[in-house]
């Protein structure tokens, strides 16, 4: 991977990242509250071999979203992380890869249910929460059970 490579993928996902967050925050503080939601990775990513520069640049907005998190604590905005939980199917998988593996590969839509109910007012108090769509229904249901 050249320099400028690696550059690049970590100023596209982290620096862009931080640049939309430091333009909105400010205009959600102002309207008295908003939702920010950053797209992860399983952390089995973040770390595989042949994944430079893509697992660092999401590590790297993991790591921003908990500092945002903690940064905007006890404000009207909240802050959370939403992986797939698994491989998706991007449309940019090598052209190589086995049929069986094609097969499990996650449909993107999967991340629609969960990023729509974040952003909705049912997610108000809902922060700093690192959330796998596809136990998105699992996770909602322990949050509502009989202990809530």
């Amino acid at each position: 991977m050249p320099p400028d490579g690696f550059r690049d993928v970590l100023e596209t996902k982290a620096t862009g990242c931080f640049l939309m967050v430091r333009a909105v925050v400010p205009l959600m503080l102002e309207h008295g509250g908003g939702r920010l939601v950053t797209i992860s990775m399983n952390e089995a990513t973040m770390v595989r071999r042949g994944f430079v520069p893509y697992g660092p640049s999401g590590a790297a907005v993991e790591a921003l979203s908990r500092v945002m998190a903690a940064d905007l604590a006890g404000s009207a905005v909240t802050v959370n992380v939403l992986l797939p939980g698994g491989a998706t199917d991007t449309g940019m998988t090598p052209d190589d890869t086995p049929a069986d593996a094609r097969e499990r590969l996650l449909d993107p839509s999967i991340m629609g249910a969960p990023i729509v109910w974040l952003a909705s007012p049912a997610a108000a108090g809902v922060h700093d929460e690192r959330i796998v769509a596809a136990e998105f229904e699992q996770w909602l249901a322990a949050r509502s059970g009989p202990c809530s």
